[in-house]
């Protein structure tokens, strides 16, 4: 049986804009169309909306020019609507040569959004689609709330595909515009789209609300859809899309699809649409968050080094990460047996047992353990000299002041030398790292490790002296550190998350 192509479109930069709070600069929507075109190779993306504004056009202009350079112009789309030459003029200026029309895929929505007759908004979309293709510019047409159209009135839906699907459009993208279908029912509207009109090719632009985009998107294409819709961690309006990366294994390997997106990716742009939206990737989400490739019980760890027992075929390294065997009460001695092997610390199994006994206790304490505290546990379950640290804070002030950048004096001292140095900054503690960098730059000449996340969680309760973990992530020449710091004030206990990580970095430098 020949495998099905999948094409995929992300429409991070438009739908996914459009979560509460996230909006891109010009640069930033730059950057991500650059890793989706160029490192995860997605067949379209969809950029963003006509005449939203100023900063919008910009960011369209940019993305098609560097489109326009590695010869991918023909992938950028940008969302434009039926109002006579308007979107189509302003897609043109952009340089941009894929319109995405927003039509109306409901009665509902006709009559009562719009205020037109079906045959009336059937003649306004042809004669915007004649206009673009007079000016080179392609058309797929979006029949939005498509599903409420199939459910209260399919007639009108037959109506308008039958008015204008021989009309030049290319693709007609049928959304679930309120996610309110589920998989039985994407089969069924689908599968009645695909014999009336066989030829045509049908996109699927999945919602979240019933937390079945994923499901929904699945159905689309066991039913005859050709392309799929997506975005990067499933932002977007309400409770989001389909997400790139849930969408891209299920049709690999639960549908044997092809698609041409590059799977070892899909964690870079995770990380990156994070940072620039703001939007934290939670935990458990499957394929892209911190744990998903993380065992804790021990009983896991042990089934792995006896034939991967407990593994499937979402290997980490297919996504280019890696899997870790978390510390914690559940550990058991074969997880902590797999962190000390990978430290290369050698323990008798009567020490091993004592480590083990020690970070059960500060599991049920609900402290977190990670693998660089591993060491130090050792030492002091094994009453040896704690590790004498060769990067030692010896005193530093910061400053903040209305109107006044925040300000940081640093001494430090680093091999049994001691250096000063003072930084402005856009907070107190990013002051602080900059007083670092120049002390490491100009005494050292060394590279400061690149802060690559940075968590900060306090206990519920509100009081003002509660404990504050902060948990940084630093990328070490592209090797990921993580470390933390617990302290009532925040910039202390991220202070002392980095000496940590500095601590590590010295001691593997030393080796």
């Amino acid at each position: 049986m020949e495998k099905k192509f999948v094409e995929i479109l992300d429409s991070t930069l438009r739908d996914g804009e459009q979560t509460n709070g996230v909006s891109f600069l010009p640069h930033e929507k730059l950057m991500i169309a650059r890793m989706l075109l160029h490192d995860l190779n997605v067949d379209r993306i969809e950029v963003g909306s006509a005449r939203v504004s100023d900063g919008e056009k910009e960011a369209v202009k940019m993305i098609c020019r560097y489109a326009s350079q590695i010869d991918c112009l023909q992938k950028v789309e940008v969302l434009g609507f039926v109002d006579g030459h308007q979107s189509v003029d302003w897609i043109a200026d952009c340089g941009c040569k894929t319109l995405n029309l927003l039509a109306k895929g409901s009665l509902k929505h006709c009559r009562q959004q719009l205020g037109k007759m079906p045959g009336d908004h059937i003649a306004d979309i042809r004669q915007t689609v004649t206009y673009a293709r007079q000016l080179g510019i392609s058309v797929n047409l979006y029949l939005e709330d498509w599903s409420n159209g199939m459910k209260d009135s399919a007639d009108y839906v037959y109506q308008m595909m039958d008015a204008l699907v021989d009309s030049g459009i290319r693709r007609f993208m049928l959304p679930d515009t309120l996610g309110i279908m589920n998989p039985l029912q994407v089969i069924e509207y689908f599968r009645k789209m695909v014999k009336r009109y066989p030829d045509t090719h049908f996109d699927f632009h999945a919602h979240n609300d019933y937390d079945l985009a994923v499901s929904n998107s699945l159905a689309a294409v066991l039913s005859g859809a050709r392309g799929l819709h997506v975005t990067v961690n499933g932002l977007g309006e309400r409770c989001g899309n389909a997400p790139l990366s849930s969408v891209q294994v299920i049709l690999k390997d639960q549908f044997q699809a092809l698609t041409n997106i590059c799977e070892d990716k899909l964690n870079a742009i995770s990380r990156l649409v994070e940072s620039y939206s703001g939007i934290a990737v939670a935990p458990n989400q499957p394929i892209i968050g911190e744990n998903v490739f993380t065992q804790v019980a021990g009983v896991h760890a042990d089934g792995d080094s006896k034939d991967r027992l407990y593994q499937n075929d979402l290997v980490p390294e297919r996504f280019g990460r890696k899997r870790e065997y978390a510390l914690g009460k559940t550990s058991g001695k074969a997880n902590i047996a797999k962190n000390l092997e990978e430290l290369g610390l050698e323990l008798t199994p009567e020490q091993q047992r004592r480590v083990t006994e020690r970070i059960t206790e500060l599991g049920d304490k609900k402290e977190i353990v990670t693998q660089e505290d591993l060491p130090y546990i050792v030492s002091d379950v094994l009453k040896h000299d704690a590790p004498e640290d060769k990067v030692k804070l010896v005193s530093y002030v910061v400053s903040t002041a209305y109107g006044l950048k925040p300000g940081a004096n640093v001494k430090v001292e680093i091999n049994g030398q001691q250096y000063e140095a003072g930084a402005t900054g856009d907070g107190q503690y990013d002051a602080f790292v900059k007083a670092l960098r120049f002390i490491y730059r100009k005494y050292l000449d060394r590279t400061f490790p690149l802060l690559a996340n940075y968590q900060v969680s306090i206990p519920p309760g509100g009081r003002t002296d509660a404990l504050v973990q902060t948990v940084i992530t630093w990328n070490d020449n592209g090797r990921l550190l993580r470390t933390r710091g617990l302290d009532a004030d925040q910039t202390e206990a991220a202070i002392k998350a980095t000496f940590k990580m500095l601590n590590i970095v010295e001691s593997s430098n030393s080796l």
